[in-house]
């Protein structure tokens, strides 16, 4: 029931079902730490007087654990005065003399006396006893090997682990050992074929997770808890959006609604026409934008002002999609049933241009290792091509001509795409397996979260719709109050840990809610023009864009207005961006 040990190789760890037992490839034992009955049912509590007495206002802290844990937080701090002074005045161990007997004698290398008296700590359960015993043989098996004493290595082997009859397998492995001792090395990685021997510390630790908890108490309990009290406030905070760094102990957390971005902090003029399309790169650093057949690259510069970079010409047709490279260096664009083209993001140029014959490209997307490219076709396929423009494979009828959203996961393995008007299909484009999400009303947009866990979905119906992707598709959550009666519309994910879901609005405002909760936590007002876009700075938690008809990019920030008193007025002005 302890921590788990994070200097472990991660093949170590492993999922078990509540109250199970499940031995590893290197002989380490487990127990589920989400079980409460295993501990309670393995062993006789510690006994003693005023046990049941409780502390808080609850009625559920019983005392005696209480102190327990806290005398092992300080144990584990390294102030053992502090804690011998804490047993001593409340008269309540934080293990009995057994234990405490038991724990040395592991260190010491005491194997023998270690197992006589692991049997008086009164487990009942004899497969722990079995289990343990295991642990402490293995551990006196290879440190034999280690002084070369083979034979008692056999001896231990033979005599005393082989008659637990427990993980035969393991038991034949430790046999390889005896025959090849130079597999066995005392520091390094585990690989293949070779074995590390653990530190005396490390297998008390493992003894301490593999026992109950009402024997040993696990390590660093009380910090456990008090990392499971911050996790529950931070859920239950519908503004959280700065680093967890600055909670503190002292006072419960809680965030104003300063805290998400709801200041319009700097506005953009460059365009001259309707922005329908906006994109943060991957590094937040850049930020995206068309109007018509006009592409402009904007530099986020340290300050938090964003000044213009380069802006594209070469369309015929208006820009509908752009998408930025895994590494932020280059970006593709899409012109409306046109081409595909390519841009070197630090100098402007056009690389290259994605063209098929006789038919228009209306969306684009990378592969996660930048080499390839997808695309959406007018003949409602999809297309898949490296970067000097040699087609690589083509699926039919996996898309509407009618909306230009594609999303591919960061597996690389899942092409996403709206395949009917109510229907988006998640194909497999390796295994040509096909899910789909299944919508009541025509669907305006979508996207595709950061860790490809969830689509993000607007309907018709001024409805968007949250879904679970990872294993069984499921719908999760509504978000409602925006308006859309006429245009294409986009949301997008944002905030720290993508907490939060944004969307344009036909009212000229920006909506923005509680991911987990669903809850509209704000209304951004300042355009004069429906709101087409917004894109929230993927490397900056409080800076979102929002692009719209009245031909501008408004910028938003944190109301430092407030925080300040007047401190900035309306915004900052930087390069060609003026508030």
């Amino acid at each position: 029931m302890g921590a788990e040990d994070n200097d472990e190789p991660p093949s170590k760890r492993v999922k078990v079902s509540s109250g199970q037992l499940v031995d590893i490839s290197d002989g380490t034992f487990v127990r589920d730490p989400a079980s409460c009955s295993l501990g309670d049912s393995m062993a006789r509590p510690l006994a003693l007087q005023g046990d049941n007495e409780v502390v808080g206002t609850k009625g559920v802290v019983k005392k005696v654990e209480f102190v327990r844990i806290i005398t092992e937080a300080l144990d584990s701090l390294g102030y053992k005065k502090t804690r011998a002074l804490l047993e001593e005045e409340s008269g309540i161990p934080l293990h009995t003399s057994v234990i405490n007997l038991f724990m040395q004698q592991i260190l010491d290398g005491k194997w023998d006396e270690s197992l006589n008296t692991l049997r008086k700590i009164g487990l009942v359960d004899e497969k722990i006893v079995k289990l343990a015993s295991f642990v402490i043989l293995e551990q006196k098996f290879f440190e034999l090997l280690d002084k070369e004493k083979v034979m008692d290595a056999l001896k231990t082997l033979r005599g005393e682990i082989s008659p637990l009859c427990i993980n035969s397998d393991r038991v034949h492995q430790l046999s390889f050992f005896i025959i090849a001792p130079s597999q066995l090395v005392l520091t390094g990685v585990s690989g293949q074929g070779i074995v590390r021997v653990k530190s005396r510390t490390k297998l008390l630790e493992e003894l301490q997770r593999l026992l109950p908890a009402t024997v040993m108490i696990p390590e660093k309990r009380l910090v456990h808890l008090v990392e499971q009290a911050l996790d529950l406030q931070l859920d239950a905070c519908r503004f959280h959006n700065s680093v967890v760094g600055e909670m503190s102990l002292l006072t419960d957390h809680q965030c104003g609604r300063d805290h998400i971005p709801s200041l319009t902090v700097q506005i953009l003029h460059e365009h001259n026409d309707e922005v329908w399309c906006l994109q943060f790169s991957h590094n937040g650093k850049y930020l995206a934008s068309s109007a018509k057949c006009k592409v402009i690259i904007w530099e986020v510069k340290l300050d938090g002002s964003v000044c213009l970079k380069h802006q594209f010409s070469g369309h015929e047709k208006p820009v509908s999609y752009i998408s930025w490279s895994p590494d932020d260096h280059q970006l593709l664009t899409c012109g409306e049933e046109e081409a595909v083209r390519r841009w070197d993001a630090e100098s402007g140029e056009c690389i290259h241009i994605y063209e098929k014959n006789g038919l228009g490209l209306i969306s684009c997307g990378w592969a996660p290792d930048g080499k390839r490219i997808f695309c959406g076709v007018t003949d409602k396929s999809i297309s898949m091509w490296d970067l000097e423009g040699k087609e690589l494979e083509c699926w039919k009828g996996h898309r509407t001509v009618r909306i230009s959203d594609l999303g591919i996961t960061s597996d690389g393995k899942h092409v996403v795409s709206v395949c009917k008007e109510n229907m988006i299909v998640l194909f497999g484009w390796e295994s040509k397996v096909e899910r789909v999400i299944q919508e009541d009303q025509p669907i305006i947009s979508f996207v595709l979260s950061m860790d490809s866990k969830y689509v993000l979905v607007s309907l018709s119906n001024q409805e968007i719709h949250l879904w679970n992707i990872e294993g069984t598709i499921k719908l999760v959550a509504k978000y409602k109050g925006h308006k859309r009666s006429r245009f294409v519309v986009r949301s997008c994910f944002g905030g720290l840990d993508q907490a939060f879901i944004a969307s344009g609005s036909e009212d000229s405002q920006v909506y923005i809610w509680h991911r987990g909760s669903g809850e509209l936590v704000g209304t951004l007002a300042g355009h004069s023009g429906s709101v087409n876009c917004v894109s929230w700075n993927p490397g900056n938690p409080q800076m979102l864009a929002s692009a719209s008809d009245d031909h501008t990019i408004r910028i938003w920030g944190l109301n430092r207005v407030n925080m300040k008193q007047h401190g900035t007025g309306n915004g900052v002005n930087c390069c060609n961006g003026r508030s």
